[in-house]
């Protein structure tokens, strides 16, 4: 063992002691990493990737959102339910899915051959912003979902407020795709459902009073603005820009 430790410290000595030369040709320099300068060192380049237009435009339109002051009525949108809220809700409504084409040819050649009894129409989801505007208007709506991202906003900006009104809950859920997937369209920008089946009314109920304590009745809800938070190269521009006027302040102070 002591040869061992010797023959290392021998090697260790012998490594220290070999001295870098330097070559007079080419002297020693700082590496400038600017544009036009030396090779940048490996590292994650993701930051400069072009991403695509529509990708551009939602990372800047979520920027604006955050530096901007967003008045109530539009930053009441941002608080939609969660996933863990909204999974009951789509729950209920998928039960509620208006038949597709081929249901509705199908079940009408039934009655047409006499091999079914017409019967009335079941309970379903009602779709598109004029028509869910109406029912609202005439009280038959009793539950209202409203997508929380539409776009452009002003479309159904006044949806809650009619709601209030009306005195009829209403959501707001995450998704215009989601919403859509529920009445065989791309998006639908709010749905909503008029009746339910004895069955599913308890459910219906529990998911109206939670409505009315998360949207209908929270007035902080309303009245707190959004946005206003600043970059963090701002954040430091303000911060020495308030630096220099309290000493300017201070001296001015002293005489």
């Amino acid at each position: 063992m002591s040869g061992r430790r010797a023959t290392n410290k021998g090697a260790a000595t012998k490594r220290a002691g070999k001295a870098k030369t330097a070559d007079p040709l080419f002297p020693a320099r700082k590496r400038n990493f600017r544009i036009g300068g030396d090779i940048q060192p490996v590292k994650d380049l993701s930051r400069f990737v072009r991403w695509p237009r529509y990708v551009r435009l939602q990372r800047q339109r979520k920027v604006i959102n955050q530096r901007l002051k967003v008045p109530p009525g539009i930053n009441q949108f941002r608080h939609a339910l969660d996933r863990a809220d909204s999974v009951p809700v789509f729950k209920l409504f998928a039960k509620y899915t208006p038949e597709s084409k081929t249901e509705k040819a199908a079940r009408l050649e039934a009655v047409a051959s006499g091999a079914a009894a017409a019967t009335a129409p079941p309970p379903v989801v009602h779709f598109g912003l004029k028509h869910v505007t109406y029912l609202i208007e005439k009280r038959q709506a009793k539950l209202v979902l409203i997508a929380s991202d539409v776009d452009p906003i002003e479309l159904i900006v006044w949806l809650p407020a009619l709601c209030r009104k009306m005195d009829i809950p209403y959501l707001m859920v995450k998704s215009k795709a989601r919403l859509g997937a529920l009445v065989h369209q791309k998006k639908a920008t709010a749905v909503c459902l008029t009746e339910v089946n004895g069955a599913d009314s308890a459910a219906f109920d529990t998911i109206a009073t939670m409505a009315r304590e998360r949207f209908n009745d929270n007035v902080e809800i309303r009245r707190k603005w959004g946005g206003g938070i600043m970059g963090l190269k701002t954040t430091k521009r303000l911060e020495k820009r308030d630096a220099m006027m309290k000493a300017e302040a201070a001296k001015k102070a002293m005489y």
